[in-house]
């Protein structure tokens, strides 16, 4: 029915009405906010306003409902085609961008640099050109987040970051959605970060005061945040009117929080500074005696892979935990992420209430 339909789109002279129908059929009705992604990259979330977010969420939301729940296929990526360049090994971010791009009828392209000459007999400028002129966007998991940036300026088609040293925003999309799901909402939840001031945190700060949520961040003396991104996270919270703790202390971050996250605290890249950062992150572990400081409807983030020393097993496996619907919630938020960068599709979901 679908190709019928779409010969029918190409070789009739339609009327604007019939072409506002089969659109609507095709792409789902029109959105009801004004906001227009297609063309964009996707390195930072500081990028990025509320509104875009949310839209982001809803259509993430909007595709899991009708996929997954209702068993539509919506073949949005046939005949494009998306190029995926590993620096770094991956689960969640692999099989969520090459699962995903696929059950969208696309075909994505698992790359990493033993497959293409990036760096080694190839410069970054021209992987980025070749690469522009046979696939329809570049998903990127670097070690350098000025790789991304070089990228898109060579590059002609969108640039998504799968992780850098600076970012990681696919990830965070995915926190927001699965406690979106959970509470219902995201405008006045606590966010409460125990550990590294990495990537992952600076995704956070880039964007929860946008969506209303308040941020307490405990990090160890000498892995704080970057401090440019936590400037930027301070003119944030006055604009939105959030609340922003900085503190050293596990438990006064924890107070009152709705959510708990952490991460690893020995990153790709970091394996030499073991024996120093466990020494420096005693006392960080998240366990049921962290718990009891926050709010009474806490819930766990954990973007995995865990390691038990960052939180005990009777938080990450306890009811309060979301870390596997959070970890399923990576490939809808992709999805979402694709589709509004390559193409005008509209949710046909109501949109949620943020």
């Amino acid at each position: 029915m679908l190709l019928n339909v779409r010969n029918f789109f190409s070789i009739a002279k339609l009327t604007g009405s019939s072409k506002l129908l089969l659109r609507q059929f095709w792409y789902g009705p029109p959105a009801q906010m004004s906001v227009h992604l297609k063309g964009r990259d996707l390195l930072t979330l500081q990028n990025y306003t509320a509104d875009e977010l949310k839209y982001l969420l809803w259509t993430a939301s909007d595709l899991k409902q009708r996929i997954k729940h209702k068993g539509e296929y919506l073949p949005l990526m046939q005949g494009k085609s998306l190029a995926m360049i590993f620096e770094k090994r991956s689960t969640r971010t692999r099989l969520s961008a090459e699962t995903g791009f696929a059950l969208l009828g696309g075909h994505p392209s698992f790359l990493t640099t033993q497959d293409i000459h990036l760096g080694t007999n190839e410069s970054l400028t021209d992987t980025a050109r070749v690469l522009s002129s046979m696939t329809n966007a570049i998903l990127a998991r670097v070690y350098k987040h000025n790789d991304l940036d070089l990228m898109t300026k060579e590059a002609t088609i969108p640039i998504i970051n799968g992780l850098s040293d600076l970012y990681h925003p696919l990830q965070i999309l995915a926190d927001y959605l699965t406690l979106q799901e959970h509470y219902g909402g995201l405008n006045g939840l606590t966010i409460t970060w125990i550990g590294d001031g990495n990537n992952v945190l600076h995704s956070i700060m880039m964007s929860a005061a946008k969506l209303g949520m308040h941020l307490h961040v405990a990090t160890p003396r000498g892995f704080e945040p970057d401090l440019r991104i936590t400037k930027i996270t301070e003119q944030y919270s006055k604009e939105y009117g959030t609340k922003l703790l900085l503190t050293t202390d596990p438990l006064e971050a924890a107070d009152g929080a709705n959510v708990l996250v952490t991460d690893t605290w020995i990153s790709m890249g970091q394996e030499e500074e073991k024996k120093e950062r466990l020494k420096a992150f005693q006392g960080y572990q998240i366990t049921m005696q962290t718990a009891k400081s926050a709010a009474s409807n806490w819930t766990f983030l954990h973007c995995l892979p865990r390691k038990p020393e960052e939180v005990d097993d009777e938080v990450f496996y306890s009811p309060q935990s979301l870390v596997f619907q959070e970890a399923e919630n990576r490939k809808w938020t992709i999805m979402a992420v694709m589709v509004s960068l390559l193409t005008d599709y509209s949710p046909q979901l109501q949109k949620p209430t943020f």
